[in-house]
């Protein structure tokens, strides 16, 4: 078999699994975490096994401890967040007050560098969208009756969730050393060994990433909660939480929680200080994530770009939902292994180096 038969039938496999993937979209989301978890929790298992534990009561152990710690956090948390939700409602005719009061002086200073014609077609053009606007509501309304099956559909993943994804995290943990063995004994015989290899590299990086972004997250979003708290602001434990836990996206996670954050602020607060120090906050988290938090949790080992992170988050979200999401960090890991795996093969080709494969006189390259 030649290497582009061997190629064809690799991509001829990809795109069945990408087909697979888009019609099961809607169902694989607890499956997807269950997997994920048990990545999570494998080298943990490994390292109770080494230490004399079977590997049933090991699965047992720290599957029910990570999940009754989760649960207990949503217990605890719960009646805090629930109030500071109902505060944001609370504060949410405020803030869109000060944005209006905010772009009206914006306008203002617009109108006042604007040519009276500008300014009349744009008044115009503006009068035209407000006729208009009634017939868009009707049509988003009946866009929103049609999609209620769509929610329901929603609220069954979210069921399936809480109840498949532990089942699945056991059951995976539980038979992940023999899944990994019986795979390794599928690989091709004479590709084996580059493939082990490029294996290694890739789970070298999600784990990296994963594990390490998880500590990250967690530590930026105890961070924020309690810093926005000490300072006073009603909703900072929920706005803390929420950038924290979005951290692994970079820089998005401090630049929603300042924009939320800093307008809350504005609309609690009567002085100036309090908003400064919100502000502060962020950016003192943004500065110790780049700096601190993550050479040392993660580390360097990743070779994921920000933007290619960024990108694969929002192609994954977008091409399946939260399925996407949780599966977009491990294809941008294997993505970006095989491309350096293919610029290094493409460095030591006659391709670039000139030589002729049969040890012929090519030209150099210079």
């Amino acid at each position: 078999m030649t290497r582009t038969q061997r190629l064809l039938i690799w991509a001829a496999g990809f795109i069945v699994l990408l087909l697979i993937v888009q019609s099961l979209r809607d169902i694989l989301l607890p499956f997807v975490a269950g997997m994920a978890v048990a990545y999570f929790l494998d080298p943990l298992a490994d390292r109770l096994e080494r230490r004399g534990l079977s590997r049933v009561l090991s699965t047992v152990t720290i599957t029910l401890t990570f999940f009754l710690i989760v649960a207990g956090g949503l217990v605890v948390l719960f009646p805090l967040l629930q109030g500071q939700v109902l505060a944001i409602a609370e504060r949410l005719p405020d803030l869109l007050a000060l944005i209006e009061r905010l772009a009206g002086i914006a306008l203002e200073r617009i109108a006042a560098v604007l040519p009276p014609d500008a300014l009349q077609r744009a008044s115009d053009a503006a009068g035209d969208y407000a006729g208009d606007y009634a017939g868009v509501a009707i049509g988003w309304m009946k866009m929103l009756a049609n999609r209620l099956w769509s929610g329901g559909l929603a609220l069954f993943q979210v069921v399936s969730l809480i109840l498949i994804t532990p089942i699945v995290s056991f059951y995976m943990l539980l038979e992940w050393d023999r899944i990994v063995t019986k795979l390794d004994r599928l690989l091709p015989c004479r590709q084996a060994a580059v493939i082990r290899e490029q294996l290694s590299r890739i789970d070298e990086t999600i784990s990296a990433f994963v594990r390490g972004q998880a500590s990250v997250c967690l530590v930026l979003a105890t961070y924020y909660g309690l810093g926005l708290s000490l300072i006073g602001l009603e909703t900072g434990m929920l706005i803390g939480l929420a950038a924290g836990l979005v951290s692994f996206v970079p820089y998005v996670g401090a630049l929603s929680g300042i924009v939320v954050g800093v307008g809350i602020a504005f609309v609690q607060f009567d002085s100036l200080a309090p908003v400064l120090g919100v502000a502060a906050i962020f950016i003192a988290g943004q500065l110790a994530d780049s700096y601190v938090l993550t050479p040392r949790l993660v580390g360097d080992k990743v070779g994921l770009h920000d933007l290619w992170i960024i990108f694969a988050l929002m192609a994954g979200g977008t091409l399946y939902g939260f399925t996407g999401v949780l599966l977009a960090v491990p294809t941008a890991a294997v993505i970006g292994v095989l491309i350096r795996f293919s610029v290094g093969e493409y460095l030591k080709s006659p391709l670039y180096t000139g030589h002729m494969a049969d040890g012929g006189n090519g030209d150099r390259a210079p």
